[in-house]
């Protein structure tokens, strides 16, 4: 009868430069964290605090003297709600569109067998470093009729170069010459090997990609600024700039209280709106995180 002899795992210990390294790691991290959430908590407690309190400097990290109003004028202006609309037809449109033209560019540029596919990363790669320029790229929106569209906000801007080398980088490393070879036996088209088999073994950089051109999209100003002159047209970041100005402005038939109530609303007003901008996409990402994170560490180590 042979005796059972058990092995217990044995862990490394950890020397005196490993415990300072780990130290400073985490006290690195805390002050991170610290630079990162003192900002919005200040944010947040101001906007939840009277416009007293906020033009008197008396608001910290919890509001003083808690008060909707801000949220109130807000919401209740529907320049801001029809923004709130257009920004998220932007958004997920521009987002859908983006992520289908880079997926069908970048899988065929990781396919080995694709003829001239180093000649049109080159092209891809050398509009990082150049550009038409702003008056150009207007004119070429505008000769092909989407100024002042909608189409103006998602098509001039519906390809990102960097994530074309993410996905292609994903799919060169992550999909197999093999998978296809084999796929083509069983009588597998091009178009059914990327929709039956590339795109669900995709969703890590799927969800990079798209959660990069939503943030984009959900941003973008300047696009907005040059392409559209309807009002009705207008981002959430083009009407809240709007709104802001308005609010910081007086006319000189206003006696000096409602001047100084405007003022403070104003100073208030502006902390509203930065949450109210914010939120949607610190709603989202929570649910995309995961794949995220994976995502990204995929095409930085195999890449």
């Amino acid at each position: 009868m042979s005796a059972r002899t058990s092995v217990k795992p044995t862990s490394i210990a950890e020397t005196r430069g490993d415990r300072i390294f780990l130290l400073v790691v985490k006290l690195l991290l805390w002050l991170a964290l610290i630079a990162v959430a003192v900002p919005l908590i200040y944010i947040v407690a101001n906007s939840f605090s009277s416009a007293s309190a906020v033009s008197g400097g008396r608001v910290l990290l919890w509001p003083v003297e808690p008060s909707l109003r801000a949220y109130q004028v807000a919401f209740g202006d529907p320049q801001i709600m029809q923004g709130y609309l257009n920004s998220f037809i932007y958004a997920a449109g521009g987002t859908l569109i983006s992520v289908t033209l880079t997926i069908a560019i970048a899988y065929p540029l990781s396919r080995t067998t694709f003829f001239g596919r180093n000649v049109i990363m080159s092209f891809l790669l050398f509009t990082m470093l150049f550009s038409g320029g702003l008056i150009p790229t207007y004119l070429v929106v505008q000769d092909l009729g989407m100024l002042n569209t909608r189409w103006a906000m998602v098509i001039p801007s519906a390809i990102g170069v960097w994530q074309v080398i993410i996905a292609r980088t994903f799919f060169r490393s992550t999909i197999p010459n093999e998978l296809y070879e084999a796929a083509t036996l069983d009588g597998a088209s091009d178009l059914r090997f990327l929709w039956s088999v590339v795109l669900p073994l995709s969703k890590p950089v799927i969800a990079v990609i798209a959660l990069m051109y939503a943030i984009f999209q959900w941003n973008s100003y300047f696009d907005a600024l040059v392409y559209l002159k309807d009002p009705s047209l207008y981002p959430l970041q083009i009407v809240l700039r709007n709104v802001l100005i308005l609010n910081s402005q007086t006319g000189s038939s206003q006696d000096l209280a409602n001047q100084l109530d405007q003022q403070q609303l104003a100073n208030v007003l502006k902390y509203a709106l930065i949450v109210i901008s914010t939120v949607p996409v610190l709603v989202i990402y929570p649910f995309v995180a995961r794949h995220f994170t994976k995502g990204v560490m995929i095409g930085a180590v195999k890449g």
